[in-house]
């Protein structure tokens, strides 16, 4: 893998042939990643954009860095402000999700803008897709097929990760991460189990994440065993009686513990618990009063440096 470009904290790597991943350091909340597909014949399409106008305007440069002009599909994994509010940096592509992925977002608006009041969002327009799919989606970015999975309920209820079969490259939107916490309480811990298992069996080479580094397959090893252990905790908690914030301060994260953003174990609690008392994968939840949990386990609000 190779470091061709440079954005503001961001950076292009090449994963394959005409393949890659732009990565932001270091991958906490609204840090994420995009990906960049760049066909023999000059036609490109993104994956996901970035959380302020800023960061999207860097990212746009480092596309056109690569690519001989800009990408005339965005694909976006899912509905959330860090991975599409720069979709309108972009108009002269064709946005694309997942159906939810349009009604959650028109939905949510700019909500995320005021979970973190101090961040320089920019002056951001709201791009929802414009095509939307159920299942599965064929793009042919020149002569190269990039397959639009949903896998049911995982991170969100409109989650689509972006497969290239011959490259053996996965953008995995946020069902996985590397180097941080899941976050599945808009989602579903035994639905990111299941995604997981999909995944595995598409034999990925290359994982962008949607946070984090590049890697391999065994991030989604990492990704199940972080699941299993949250699904275990709120077995145990529920048995003895105990709240999310409660179970979460008695835990023992184990080599959990180093990755960022640790308080979204609280939220992931109240996923596993209400799954474990009936609740449908990818079910409404109140994340304000979630979020306000964080904080409490938290100490403060968490930290976003996008």
């Amino acid at each position: 893998m190779s470091g061709v470009g440079q954005g503001t904290e961001g950076r292009l790597e090449e994963v394959a042939d005409g393949v890659f991943g732009y990565v932001q350091p270091d991958g906490g909340w609204c840090l994420n990643n995009a990906g960049l597909i760049v066909a023999g014949d000059g036609q490109s399409a993104l994956v996901d954009t970035a959380a302020t106008e800023a960061r999207a305007r860097a990212l746009r440069a480092a596309v056109l860095t690569v690519a001989p002009a800009a990408p005339r599909m965005l694909v976006n994994t899912h509905f959330h402000g860090d991975h599409a509010f720069g979709n309108f940096v972009f108009p002269e592509a064709l946005v694309i999700g997942h159906e939810r992925a349009r009604t959650e977002m028109l939905s949510a608006g700019l909500h995320l803008t005021g979970l973190w009041p101090d961040v320089c969002w920019g002056d951001i327009e709201l791009v929802p897709p414009a095509l939307t799919f159920t299942d599965r989606l064929t793009l042919h970015v020149g002569d190269v097929r990039a397959e639009l999975l949903h896998l049911g309920p995982a991170h969100t209820s409109n989650d689509t990760v972006v497969w290239l079969p011959e490259q053996r490259v996965l953008f995995a939107g946020d069902l996985v991460m590397n180097g941080a916490t899941p976050f599945v309480p808009m989602g579903s811990v035994s639905g990111s189990l299941a995604a997981l298992a999909s995944l595995r069996d598409l034999a990925p080479r290359v994982i962008v994440p949607g946070h984090g580094p590049v890697s391999g397959p065994g991030l989604l090893d990492d990704a199940e065993h972080y699941l299993l252990y949250v699904r275990e905790l709120a077995r145990e908690g529920m048995a003895a009686g105990l709240s999310p914030v409660d179970i979460a301060r008695k835990a023992d994260l184990g080599r959990f513990g180093a990755w960022l953003d640790s308080e979204r174990l609280v939220p992931n609690l109240h996923r596993a618990i209400a799954e474990e008392r009936g609740a449908v994968p990818g079910s409404s939840v109140d994340m304000t009063a979630l979020f306000g949990e964080m904080i409490e386990f938290h100490g403060g609000i968490p930290d976003c440096r996008a």
